[in-house]
Protein backbone atom coordinates (compact mmCIF):
# COMPACT_ATOMS: atom_id res chain seq x y z
CA UNK A 1 0.00 0.00 0.00
CA UNK A 2 2.83 1.97 -0.33
CA UNK A 3 3.10 4.90 -3.14
CA UNK A 4 4.67 7.93 -3.73
CA UNK A 5 3.96 10.89 -2.07
CA UNK A 6 3.58 14.72 -2.97
CA UNK A 7 5.25 17.47 -1.34
CA UNK A 8 2.69 19.28 1.52
CA UNK A 9 1.48 21.93 1.21
CA UNK A 10 0.63 22.95 4.24
CA UNK A 11 2.54 25.74 5.68
CA UNK A 12 1.56 25.85 9.18
CA UNK A 13 2.13 22.01 9.37
CA UNK A 14 4.42 20.79 12.87
CA UNK A 15 7.70 20.34 11.94
CA UNK A 16 8.90 17.14 10.09
CA UNK A 17 11.33 15.26 11.26
CA UNK A 18 14.66 15.85 8.92
CA UNK A 19 18.54 15.33 10.10
CA UNK A 20 19.53 18.49 10.81
CA UNK A 21 16.77 18.96 13.53
CA UNK A 22 17.88 15.15 15.09
CA UNK A 23 19.26 14.81 17.87
CA UNK A 24 20.14 11.99 20.21
CA UNK A 25 18.25 11.42 23.34
CA UNK A 26 18.87 7.93 23.92
CA UNK A 27 21.54 5.49 22.52
CA UNK A 28 21.33 1.64 22.67
CA UNK A 29 23.75 -0.60 20.97
CA UNK A 30 22.28 -3.62 20.31
CA UNK A 31 24.45 -7.03 19.59
CA UNK A 32 22.60 -10.15 17.62
CA UNK A 33 24.68 -13.06 16.51
CA UNK A 34 24.57 -11.44 13.20
CA UNK A 35 24.25 -8.00 13.34
CA UNK A 36 24.65 -4.94 15.15
CA UNK A 37 21.54 -2.06 15.70
CA UNK A 38 21.39 1.47 17.05
CA UNK A 39 18.12 2.88 18.34
CA UNK A 40 18.10 6.59 18.22
CA UNK A 41 15.10 8.71 19.58
CA UNK A 42 14.12 11.56 17.61
CA UNK A 43 12.68 14.47 19.94
CA UNK A 44 9.81 14.73 17.51
CA UNK A 45 8.10 12.31 20.24
CA UNK A 46 8.06 15.51 22.24
CA UNK A 47 5.96 17.09 19.91
CA UNK A 48 2.82 14.31 20.18
CA UNK A 49 0.96 16.73 22.49
CA UNK A 50 0.94 19.60 19.85
CA UNK A 51 0.31 17.34 17.05
CA UNK A 52 -2.74 16.10 18.90
CA UNK A 53 -3.69 19.28 20.09
CA UNK A 54 -3.40 20.45 16.56
CA UNK A 55 -6.70 17.91 16.16
CA UNK A 56 -8.53 19.02 19.20
CA UNK A 57 -7.65 15.67 20.83
CA UNK A 58 -7.30 15.94 24.69
CA UNK A 59 -6.49 13.44 27.69
CA UNK A 60 -9.23 10.67 28.28
CA UNK A 61 -10.91 11.52 24.83
CA UNK A 62 -14.68 10.41 24.62
CA UNK A 63 -15.04 8.07 22.06
CA UNK A 64 -17.98 9.16 20.34
CA UNK A 65 -18.36 11.89 17.71
CA UNK A 66 -21.49 12.17 15.42
CA UNK A 67 -20.79 15.14 13.04
CA UNK A 68 -19.51 18.23 15.04
CA UNK A 69 -20.90 17.23 18.98
CA UNK A 70 -18.54 14.94 20.77
CA UNK A 71 -19.97 12.97 23.21
CA UNK A 72 -18.91 12.20 26.51
CA UNK A 73 -19.00 7.92 26.75
CA UNK A 74 -19.00 5.39 29.60
CA UNK A 75 -16.52 2.63 28.66
CA UNK A 76 -12.60 2.08 30.36
CA UNK A 77 -10.26 4.44 29.75
CA UNK A 78 -7.47 2.81 27.46
CA UNK A 79 -3.71 4.08 27.44
CA UNK A 80 -2.49 4.97 23.73
CA UNK A 81 0.84 3.92 23.80
CA UNK A 82 4.29 4.79 21.66
CA UNK A 83 5.40 1.29 20.02
CA UNK A 84 8.84 3.53 19.67
CA UNK A 85 9.23 4.98 23.23
CA UNK A 86 6.93 3.03 25.48
CA UNK A 87 5.65 5.94 26.72
CA UNK A 88 1.61 7.05 26.60
CA UNK A 89 0.89 9.37 24.20
CA UNK A 90 -2.71 9.67 25.21
CA UNK A 91 -5.65 8.09 26.79
CA UNK A 92 -9.24 7.58 25.45
CA UNK A 93 -12.48 7.03 27.04
CA UNK A 94 -13.32 3.89 25.17
CA UNK A 95 -17.33 3.98 24.22
CA UNK A 96 -19.77 1.19 25.51
CA UNK A 97 -22.05 -0.60 23.72
CA UNK A 98 -24.78 0.71 25.53
CA UNK A 99 -23.20 4.19 24.17
CA UNK A 100 -23.13 2.87 20.97
CA UNK A 101 -26.60 1.85 20.96
CA UNK A 102 -27.76 5.39 22.47
CA UNK A 103 -26.30 7.37 20.01
CA UNK A 104 -26.08 5.60 16.61
CA UNK A 105 -29.36 6.60 15.69
CA UNK A 106 -28.18 10.17 15.69
CA UNK A 107 -26.73 9.30 11.49
CA UNK A 108 -30.40 9.07 10.62
CA UNK A 109 -30.56 13.14 11.11
CA UNK A 110 -30.13 14.22 7.60
CA UNK A 111 -30.08 10.38 5.85
CA UNK A 112 -33.00 11.23 2.89
CA UNK A 113 -31.06 14.69 2.40
CA UNK A 114 -27.79 12.80 1.81
CA UNK A 115 -29.71 10.01 -0.46
CA UNK A 116 -31.37 12.67 -2.50
CA UNK A 117 -28.09 14.74 -3.09
CA UNK A 118 -26.96 14.37 -6.57
CA UNK A 119 -24.16 12.21 -6.83
CA UNK A 120 -21.72 14.71 -8.39
CA UNK A 121 -22.14 17.46 -5.58
CA UNK A 122 -21.49 14.51 -3.01
CA UNK A 123 -17.76 14.00 -5.11
CA UNK A 124 -17.26 17.58 -5.13
CA UNK A 125 -17.41 17.04 -1.18
CA UNK A 126 -14.93 14.21 -1.43
CA UNK A 127 -12.95 16.07 -3.32
CA UNK A 128 -12.88 19.02 -0.64
CA UNK A 129 -11.90 16.07 1.88
CA UNK A 130 -8.89 15.03 -0.46
CA UNK A 131 -8.13 18.83 -0.49
CA UNK A 132 -8.20 18.74 3.72
CA UNK A 133 -6.02 15.93 3.61
CA UNK A 134 -3.31 17.54 1.43
CA UNK A 135 -2.99 20.26 3.93
CA UNK A 136 -2.86 18.07 6.94
CA UNK A 137 -0.78 15.40 5.32
CA UNK A 138 2.79 15.63 7.75
CA UNK A 139 0.27 16.35 11.04
CA UNK A 140 -1.39 12.92 9.66
CA UNK A 141 1.92 10.94 8.88
CA UNK A 142 3.37 12.01 12.06
CA UNK A 143 0.51 11.02 14.28
CA UNK A 144 0.39 7.20 12.24
CA UNK A 145 3.92 6.80 12.81
CA UNK A 146 3.87 7.98 16.75
CA UNK A 147 0.93 5.86 17.17
CA UNK A 148 1.38 2.68 14.92
CA UNK A 149 5.01 2.70 14.53
CA UNK A 150 5.23 2.49 11.08
CA UNK A 151 8.07 4.81 9.75
CA UNK A 152 7.52 7.94 8.65
CA UNK A 153 7.60 7.41 4.74
CA UNK A 154 5.27 4.60 5.21
CA UNK A 155 2.61 6.42 6.85
CA UNK A 156 3.13 9.70 4.58
CA UNK A 157 2.02 6.87 1.74
CA UNK A 158 -0.03 6.08 3.75
CA UNK A 159 -1.73 9.33 3.85
CA UNK A 160 -1.25 9.63 0.16
CA UNK A 161 -3.73 6.81 -0.25
CA UNK A 162 -6.22 8.38 1.17
CA UNK A 163 -5.70 11.27 -0.86
CA UNK A 164 -5.78 8.89 -4.14
CA UNK A 165 -8.56 7.09 -3.20
CA UNK A 166 -10.60 10.71 -3.16
CA UNK A 167 -9.53 11.84 -6.16
CA UNK A 168 -10.37 8.37 -7.33
CA UNK A 169 -14.26 8.59 -5.95
CA UNK A 170 -14.60 12.20 -7.34
CA UNK A 171 -14.55 11.12 -10.99
CA UNK A 172 -16.60 7.84 -9.73
CA UNK A 173 -19.65 9.72 -8.98
CA UNK A 174 -19.93 11.23 -12.34
CA UNK A 175 -19.84 7.63 -13.99
CA UNK A 176 -22.05 5.18 -11.22
CA UNK A 177 -24.80 4.11 -13.57
CA UNK A 178 -26.81 1.10 -13.81
CA UNK A 179 -27.42 -0.59 -16.99
CA UNK A 180 -30.45 -0.95 -19.38
CA UNK A 181 -31.89 -4.29 -20.97
CA UNK A 182 -33.30 -5.28 -24.04
CA UNK A 183 -37.40 -6.45 -22.78
CA UNK A 184 -38.97 -9.27 -24.74
CA UNK A 185 -42.37 -7.42 -24.23
CA UNK A 186 -43.88 -4.81 -26.60
CA UNK A 187 -43.31 -1.05 -25.33
CA UNK A 188 -41.48 -2.05 -22.06
CA UNK A 189 -38.38 -0.82 -20.83
CA UNK A 190 -35.87 -2.36 -18.22
CA UNK A 191 -33.06 -0.93 -16.40
CA UNK A 192 -31.15 -1.29 -13.64
CA UNK A 193 -30.30 1.92 -10.68
CA UNK A 194 -28.05 1.88 -8.15
CA UNK A 195 -29.52 3.23 -4.61
CA UNK A 196 -27.75 3.96 -1.52
CA UNK A 197 -28.25 1.74 1.29
CA UNK A 198 -31.35 2.02 3.71
CA UNK A 199 -28.67 1.65 6.53
CA UNK A 200 -25.27 2.33 7.59
CA UNK A 201 -22.36 1.96 6.31
CA UNK A 202 -20.06 0.20 9.13
CA UNK A 203 -15.92 0.38 8.99
CA UNK A 204 -13.98 -1.31 11.35
CA UNK A 205 -10.77 -0.78 10.73
CA UNK A 206 -7.27 -3.19 11.92
CA UNK A 207 -4.29 -1.47 13.55
CA UNK A 208 -1.97 -1.92 10.57
CA UNK A 209 -3.94 0.99 7.92
CA UNK A 210 -5.31 3.05 10.51
CA UNK A 211 -6.25 6.01 8.04
CA UNK A 212 -5.96 4.50 4.38
CA UNK A 213 -8.64 1.58 4.76
CA UNK A 214 -11.48 3.92 6.38
CA UNK A 215 -10.84 6.20 3.49
CA UNK A 216 -11.33 3.15 0.93
CA UNK A 217 -14.93 2.19 2.84
CA UNK A 218 -16.07 6.21 3.67
CA UNK A 219 -15.07 7.80 -0.17
CA UNK A 220 -17.09 4.96 -1.55
CA UNK A 221 -19.57 5.18 0.92
CA UNK A 222 -20.02 9.18 0.42
CA UNK A 223 -20.41 9.16 -3.37
CA UNK A 224 -23.02 6.26 -3.20
CA UNK A 225 -24.89 8.62 -0.98
CA UNK A 226 -24.56 5.91 2.21
CA UNK A 227 -24.53 7.19 5.96
CA UNK A 228 -21.08 5.86 7.29
CA UNK A 229 -19.77 5.17 10.77
CA UNK A 230 -16.09 4.28 12.07
CA UNK A 231 -14.74 2.29 14.47
CA UNK A 232 -10.72 2.12 14.54
CA UNK A 233 -8.89 -0.83 16.71
CA UNK A 234 -8.35 0.86 19.83
CA UNK A 235 -4.54 1.64 19.23
CA UNK A 236 -5.50 3.47 16.08
CA UNK A 237 -7.79 5.76 18.28
CA UNK A 238 -5.79 9.37 17.83
CA UNK A 239 -5.39 8.80 14.40
CA UNK A 240 -8.88 7.88 13.98
CA UNK A 241 -10.24 11.07 16.06
CA UNK A 242 -7.98 13.05 13.71
CA UNK A 243 -9.16 11.31 10.00
CA UNK A 244 -13.33 12.04 11.32
CA UNK A 245 -11.91 15.81 12.37
CA UNK A 246 -11.10 16.32 8.69
CA UNK A 247 -14.01 14.27 7.12
CA UNK A 248 -16.69 16.00 9.45
CA UNK A 249 -15.17 19.83 8.96
CA UNK A 250 -15.96 19.22 5.42
CA UNK A 251 -19.47 17.80 5.62
CA UNK A 252 -20.64 20.47 8.39
CA UNK A 253 -19.47 23.22 5.54
CA UNK A 254 -21.24 21.72 2.71
CA UNK A 255 -24.32 21.07 5.46
CA UNK A 256 -24.58 17.21 6.12
CA UNK A 257 -22.54 17.09 9.54
CA UNK A 258 -24.70 13.97 10.64
CA UNK A 259 -23.77 11.57 8.00
CA UNK A 260 -20.55 10.29 9.93
CA UNK A 261 -19.70 9.33 12.82
CA UNK A 262 -16.80 7.75 14.80
CA UNK A 263 -17.24 5.15 17.62
CA UNK A 264 -14.11 4.30 19.82
CA UNK A 265 -14.05 0.67 21.36
CA UNK A 266 -13.27 -2.41 21.73
CA UNK A 267 -14.75 -6.02 21.10
CA UNK A 268 -18.14 -4.80 22.89
CA UNK A 269 -18.90 -2.42 20.33
CA UNK A 270 -17.66 -4.32 17.70
CA UNK A 271 -19.94 -7.11 18.13
CA UNK A 272 -22.54 -4.43 18.73
CA UNK A 273 -22.29 -2.97 15.19
CA UNK A 274 -21.77 -6.43 13.57
CA UNK A 275 -25.46 -7.56 14.92
CA UNK A 276 -26.98 -4.68 14.45
CA UNK A 277 -29.74 -4.05 11.54
CA UNK A 278 -29.33 -0.66 11.52
CA UNK A 279 -26.15 -1.32 9.57
CA UNK A 280 -26.81 -2.40 5.61
CA UNK A 281 -22.94 -2.82 5.41
CA UNK A 282 -20.57 -4.28 7.84
CA UNK A 283 -16.64 -3.78 6.42
CA UNK A 284 -14.28 -5.37 8.76
CA UNK A 285 -10.60 -5.68 8.47
CA UNK A 286 -8.82 -7.49 11.02
CA UNK A 287 -8.26 -11.13 11.87
CA UNK A 288 -9.42 -14.22 10.51
CA UNK A 289 -10.69 -15.15 13.87
CA UNK A 290 -12.49 -12.32 14.67
CA UNK A 291 -13.76 -12.11 11.12
CA UNK A 292 -14.96 -15.07 10.94
CA UNK A 293 -17.47 -14.29 13.94
CA UNK A 294 -18.20 -10.94 12.21
CA UNK A 295 -19.33 -12.70 9.15
CA UNK A 296 -21.79 -14.95 11.24
CA UNK A 297 -23.27 -11.97 12.95
CA UNK A 298 -23.54 -10.18 9.62
CA UNK A 299 -25.42 -13.02 8.05
CA UNK A 300 -27.60 -14.15 10.75
CA UNK A 301 -29.54 -10.89 10.22
CA UNK A 302 -29.05 -10.97 6.14
CA UNK A 303 -26.64 -7.95 6.37
CA UNK A 304 -24.22 -7.25 3.90
CA UNK A 305 -20.05 -7.48 4.92
CA UNK A 306 -16.88 -6.82 3.15
CA UNK A 307 -14.23 -9.15 4.87
CA UNK A 308 -10.56 -8.06 4.51
CA UNK A 309 -8.57 -10.44 6.43
CA UNK A 310 -5.53 -12.25 7.64
CA UNK A 311 -2.83 -13.40 4.61
CA UNK A 312 0.12 -16.33 4.38
CA UNK A 313 1.49 -14.76 1.02
CA UNK A 314 4.40 -16.03 -1.35
CA UNK A 315 6.28 -15.62 -3.86
CA UNK A 316 8.48 -18.11 -6.18
CA UNK A 317 12.05 -17.05 -7.86
CA UNK A 318 12.45 -19.05 -11.26
CA UNK A 319 16.35 -19.62 -12.17
CA UNK A 320 15.68 -16.95 -15.62
CA UNK A 321 14.20 -14.07 -13.17
CA UNK A 322 15.96 -10.55 -12.34
CA UNK A 323 17.24 -11.83 -9.01
CA UNK A 324 18.28 -8.68 -7.79
CA UNK A 325 14.74 -7.16 -8.13
CA UNK A 326 13.49 -10.46 -6.96
CA UNK A 327 15.88 -9.71 -3.35
CA UNK A 328 15.09 -6.06 -3.54
CA UNK A 329 11.24 -6.74 -3.78
CA UNK A 330 11.63 -9.07 -1.08
CA UNK A 331 12.85 -7.35 1.13
CA UNK A 332 10.29 -4.26 1.13
CA UNK A 333 7.70 -7.38 1.71
CA UNK A 334 8.92 -8.96 4.62
CA UNK A 335 10.25 -6.05 6.12
CA UNK A 336 7.75 -3.10 5.28
CA UNK A 337 6.08 -2.28 8.07
CA UNK A 338 7.37 -4.84 10.27
CA UNK A 339 6.19 -7.42 8.66
CA UNK A 340 2.93 -6.35 9.70
CA UNK A 341 0.50 -5.76 6.50
CA UNK A 342 -1.73 -8.52 5.42
CA UNK A 343 -0.03 -8.56 2.24
CA UNK A 344 3.61 -8.81 3.97
CA UNK A 345 5.53 -11.78 2.49
CA UNK A 346 6.18 -14.62 4.62
CA UNK A 347 7.24 -17.69 2.23
CA UNK A 348 10.06 -16.86 -0.28
CA UNK A 349 10.20 -19.85 -2.84
CA UNK A 350 13.44 -19.96 -4.69
CA UNK A 351 14.49 -22.52 -6.80
CA UNK A 352 16.74 -24.94 -6.55
CA UNK A 353 19.65 -23.83 -8.47
CA UNK A 354 19.51 -20.17 -7.51
CA UNK A 355 18.24 -21.00 -3.86
CA UNK A 356 22.10 -19.89 -2.19
CA UNK A 357 22.93 -16.83 -4.33
CA UNK A 358 19.51 -15.39 -3.43
CA UNK A 359 19.35 -15.93 0.15
CA UNK A 360 22.89 -15.02 0.43
CA UNK A 361 22.07 -11.92 -1.11
CA UNK A 362 18.75 -11.61 0.88
CA UNK A 363 21.25 -12.20 4.55
CA UNK A 364 23.66 -9.11 3.08
CA UNK A 365 20.24 -6.65 2.01
CA UNK A 366 19.27 -7.81 5.59
CA UNK A 367 21.88 -6.65 7.48
CA UNK A 368 22.02 -3.07 5.32
CA UNK A 369 17.98 -2.97 7.34
CA UNK A 370 18.54 0.05 9.55
CA UNK A 371 15.73 -0.65 12.99
CA UNK A 372 14.99 2.59 14.95
CA UNK A 373 12.77 5.43 15.00
CA UNK A 374 10.14 5.84 12.87
CA UNK A 375 10.08 9.44 12.51
CA UNK A 376 14.09 9.38 12.05
CA UNK A 377 15.15 9.51 8.20
CA UNK A 378 17.05 6.21 6.73
CA UNK A 379 14.67 4.42 9.34
CA UNK A 380 13.38 1.25 6.99
CA UNK A 381 11.87 -0.94 9.81
CA UNK A 382 10.08 0.37 12.76
CA UNK A 383 8.61 -1.64 16.08
CA UNK A 384 5.75 -3.63 16.47
CA UNK A 385 2.89 -2.28 17.41
CA UNK A 386 2.69 -3.78 20.43
CA UNK A 387 3.87 -6.09 22.96
CA UNK A 388 1.99 -8.57 21.79
CA UNK A 389 3.58 -8.51 18.54
CA UNK A 390 6.88 -9.24 19.57
CA UNK A 391 5.94 -12.24 21.91
CA UNK A 392 4.49 -13.79 18.87
CA UNK A 393 7.84 -13.19 17.01
CA UNK A 394 9.39 -14.35 19.62
CA UNK A 395 7.01 -17.35 19.99
CA UNK A 396 7.23 -18.29 15.87
CA UNK A 397 11.21 -17.92 15.83
CA UNK A 398 11.40 -20.51 18.94
CA UNK A 399 9.82 -22.90 16.57
CA UNK A 400 11.77 -22.80 13.73
CA UNK A 401 14.61 -25.42 15.17
CA UNK A 402 11.50 -27.19 16.83
CA UNK A 403 10.22 -28.09 12.70
CA UNK A 404 13.47 -28.79 11.10
CA UNK A 405 14.65 -25.03 10.26
CA UNK A 406 17.28 -23.12 11.05
CA UNK A 407 17.56 -19.25 11.58
CA UNK A 408 19.33 -17.55 9.19
CA UNK A 409 19.43 -14.18 10.23
CA UNK A 410 18.28 -11.74 13.04
CA UNK A 411 15.40 -13.21 15.27
CA UNK A 412 16.06 -11.51 18.39
CA UNK A 413 14.10 -8.77 20.57
CA UNK A 414 16.95 -5.89 20.52
CA UNK A 415 17.96 -5.49 24.20
CA UNK A 416 17.95 -2.58 26.75
CA UNK A 417 15.37 -0.33 24.91
CA UNK A 418 11.73 0.33 26.10
CA UNK A 419 10.31 -0.08 22.29
CA UNK A 420 9.08 -3.03 20.59
CA UNK A 421 12.27 -3.74 18.48
CA UNK A 422 13.37 -6.47 17.05
CA UNK A 423 15.94 -7.66 14.21
CA UNK A 424 13.58 -9.01 10.89
CA UNK A 425 14.58 -13.33 10.95
CA UNK A 426 14.80 -14.85 7.91
CA UNK A 427 14.39 -18.52 8.95
CA UNK A 428 15.07 -21.67 6.36
CA UNK A 429 12.51 -23.65 6.49
CA UNK A 430 11.22 -27.41 4.83
CA UNK A 431 8.32 -26.91 2.72
CA UNK A 432 6.38 -28.95 5.12
CA UNK A 433 6.55 -27.94 7.95
CA UNK A 434 3.52 -26.67 9.91
CA UNK A 435 4.94 -23.09 10.93
CA UNK A 436 4.87 -21.84 7.03
CA UNK A 437 1.04 -22.40 7.00
CA UNK A 438 0.57 -20.63 9.61
CA UNK A 439 0.02 -16.45 9.35
CA UNK A 440 2.42 -14.05 11.59
CA UNK A 441 1.97 -10.85 11.76
CA UNK A 442 6.04 -10.29 12.68
CA UNK A 443 9.10 -9.53 10.54
CA UNK A 444 9.85 -13.67 10.15
CA UNK A 445 10.59 -14.27 6.56
CA UNK A 446 10.80 -18.40 6.10
CA UNK A 447 12.72 -19.44 2.56
CA UNK A 448 12.57 -22.55 0.75
CA UNK A 449 13.45 -24.01 -2.23
CA UNK A 450 10.48 -25.60 -4.99
CA UNK A 451 11.85 -27.04 -8.56
CA UNK A 452 8.66 -26.60 -10.73
CA UNK A 453 6.04 -24.70 -11.56
CA UNK A 454 3.35 -27.27 -10.80
CA UNK A 455 4.98 -27.42 -7.62
CA UNK A 456 5.22 -23.85 -7.22
CA UNK A 457 1.16 -23.35 -7.80
CA UNK A 458 0.62 -26.62 -5.62
CA UNK A 459 2.67 -24.52 -2.21
CA UNK A 460 0.92 -21.46 -3.00
CA UNK A 461 -2.48 -22.76 -2.89
CA UNK A 462 -2.22 -25.27 -0.36
CA UNK A 463 -2.64 -22.49 2.74
CA UNK A 464 -5.88 -21.42 4.44
CA UNK A 465 -5.26 -18.10 3.11
CA UNK A 466 -5.77 -16.24 -0.59
CA UNK A 467 -4.80 -12.58 -0.32
CA UNK A 468 -1.52 -12.26 -2.43
CA UNK A 469 0.99 -13.86 -3.94
CA UNK A 470 3.81 -13.38 -7.10
CA UNK A 471 6.21 -14.72 -9.36
CA UNK A 472 9.56 -13.77 -10.62
CA UNK A 473 10.29 -14.58 -14.17
CA UNK A 474 10.43 -13.64 -17.70
CA UNK A 475 8.89 -16.56 -19.05
CA UNK A 476 5.69 -15.35 -21.20
CA UNK A 477 4.23 -18.99 -20.64
CA UNK A 478 4.56 -19.20 -16.66
CA UNK A 479 3.23 -15.63 -16.23
CA UNK A 480 -0.14 -16.46 -18.08
CA UNK A 481 -0.29 -19.92 -16.37
CA UNK A 482 0.21 -18.28 -13.82
CA UNK A 483 -2.76 -15.68 -13.75
CA UNK A 484 -4.52 -18.36 -15.28
CA UNK A 485 -7.67 -20.39 -14.05
CA UNK A 486 -5.70 -23.00 -12.44
CA UNK A 487 -2.72 -21.10 -11.39
CA UNK A 488 -2.72 -18.74 -8.20
CA UNK A 489 -5.79 -18.69 -5.93
CA UNK A 490 -5.16 -15.57 -4.79
CA UNK A 491 -6.73 -12.54 -5.01
CA UNK A 492 -3.89 -10.43 -6.12
CA UNK A 493 -1.56 -12.03 -8.56
CA UNK A 494 1.67 -10.23 -9.27
CA UNK A 495 4.36 -10.87 -11.81
CA UNK A 496 8.09 -9.40 -11.12
CA UNK A 497 6.46 -7.21 -8.12
CA UNK A 498 6.16 -8.43 -4.56
CA UNK A 499 2.83 -9.20 -2.49
CA UNK A 500 2.69 -5.95 -1.07
CA UNK A 501 1.75 -2.35 -2.17
CA UNK A 502 -1.05 -2.51 -3.83
CA UNK A 503 -2.43 0.57 -6.17
CA UNK A 504 -6.12 2.03 -5.24
CA UNK A 505 -7.07 1.58 -8.80
CA UNK A 506 -7.82 -2.27 -8.66
CA UNK A 507 -10.08 -4.12 -6.37
CA UNK A 508 -8.07 -5.10 -3.45
CA UNK A 509 -9.00 -8.87 -1.19
CA UNK A 510 -8.59 -12.36 -1.58
CA UNK A 511 -10.17 -15.32 -1.20
CA UNK A 512 -10.74 -18.71 1.20
CA UNK A 513 -9.63 -17.35 5.03
CA UNK A 514 -9.18 -13.74 3.98
CA UNK A 515 -12.29 -13.18 3.54
CA UNK A 516 -13.62 -13.36 -0.39
CA UNK A 517 -14.63 -9.49 -0.68
CA UNK A 518 -13.32 -6.66 -2.18
CA UNK A 519 -12.64 -2.66 -1.36
CA UNK A 520 -10.95 0.64 -2.86
CA UNK A 521 -10.88 0.68 -6.67
CA UNK A 522 -12.57 -1.23 -10.08
CA UNK A 523 -16.34 -1.83 -9.29
CA UNK A 524 -15.70 -2.00 -5.58
CA UNK A 525 -18.62 0.73 -5.22
CA UNK A 526 -21.34 -1.69 -5.98
CA UNK A 527 -21.17 -2.94 -2.30
CA UNK A 528 -21.91 0.65 -1.18
CA UNK A 529 -24.88 0.59 -3.06
CA UNK A 530 -28.36 -1.37 -3.45
CA UNK A 531 -28.88 -2.75 -6.73
CA UNK A 532 -32.27 -2.14 -7.69
CA UNK A 533 -34.03 -3.43 -11.10
CA UNK A 534 -36.67 -1.90 -13.15
CA UNK A 535 -39.48 -2.71 -15.49
CA UNK A 536 -42.08 -0.02 -16.59
CA UNK A 537 -44.86 -0.53 -19.10
CA UNK A 538 -45.58 1.69 -21.51
CA UNK A 539 -48.05 0.62 -23.24
CA UNK A 540 -51.82 0.38 -23.08
CA UNK A 541 -51.10 -4.18 -22.63
CA UNK A 542 -50.40 -6.38 -20.10
CA UNK A 543 -48.02 -8.91 -22.06
CA UNK A 544 -46.62 -11.48 -19.08
CA UNK A 545 -43.02 -12.62 -19.67
CA UNK A 546 -41.80 -16.36 -21.27
CA UNK A 547 -45.69 -16.03 -23.45
CA UNK A 548 -47.56 -16.85 -20.53
CA UNK A 549 -51.47 -16.21 -20.90
CA UNK A 550 -53.30 -15.32 -18.14
CA UNK A 551 -56.51 -13.08 -19.38
CA UNK A 552 -59.27 -12.09 -16.82
CA UNK A 553 -61.37 -9.35 -17.56
CA UNK A 554 -61.79 -6.02 -15.15
CA UNK A 555 -64.30 -3.64 -14.67
CA UNK A 556 -61.94 -1.35 -13.46
CA UNK A 557 -62.08 2.01 -14.95
CA UNK A 558 -59.61 2.67 -18.01
CA UNK A 559 -57.55 5.10 -19.01
CA UNK A 560 -59.80 6.75 -21.46
CA UNK A 561 -60.19 9.99 -19.17
CA UNK A 562 -57.13 9.57 -17.15
CA UNK A 563 -56.36 12.28 -14.19
CA UNK A 564 -53.41 11.76 -11.58
CA UNK A 565 -55.26 11.54 -8.30
CA UNK A 566 -54.44 13.70 -5.58
CA UNK A 567 -52.50 10.75 -3.67
CA UNK A 568 -49.66 11.77 -5.85
CA UNK A 569 -48.38 14.62 -3.71
CA UNK A 570 -44.58 13.99 -4.79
Amino acid sequence: MLRSTSKPTNKKTLQRPSKTKTVQKKRVVAKTKRSMSTITVSPAHSEAKAVLDHFGIKPEHPGIQIGQEVIQTTGRVVEIKNPTTGEVISTVRMASAADYHANVGKLDQKRKQWALCPAPKRGEIVRQIGDALRVEKENLAKIISMEMGKIYQESLGEVQEGIDICDFAVGLSRQIGGSVFPSERDEHFMMERWHPHTGNVAIITAFNFPFAVYFWNNTLSMICGDTFLFKPAPSGSLIGIAATKIVNDVLAKNGFESISGLFLGEGDVGSAIAKDSNNSLVSFTGSTHVGRQVGIDVAARFGNRILELGGNNAVFVFPDADLDMAVRSALFSAVGTAGQRCTSLRRFYIHEDVYDKVVDALEAAYKGVKIGDPLIPGTLCGPLNNVGAVEAFEKAVAQVPQQGGKIRYGGTRIPGVTGNFVVPAIAEMPVDAPLVKQELFAPVLYTMKFKTMSEAIKLNNEVEHGLSSAIFTRNQAAIYQWTGATGSDCGIANVNIGTSGAEIGGAFGGTKATGGDRESGSDAWKQYARRQTITINHSKALPLAQGIVFDVSSSAQGDEKFVPHPCFDM
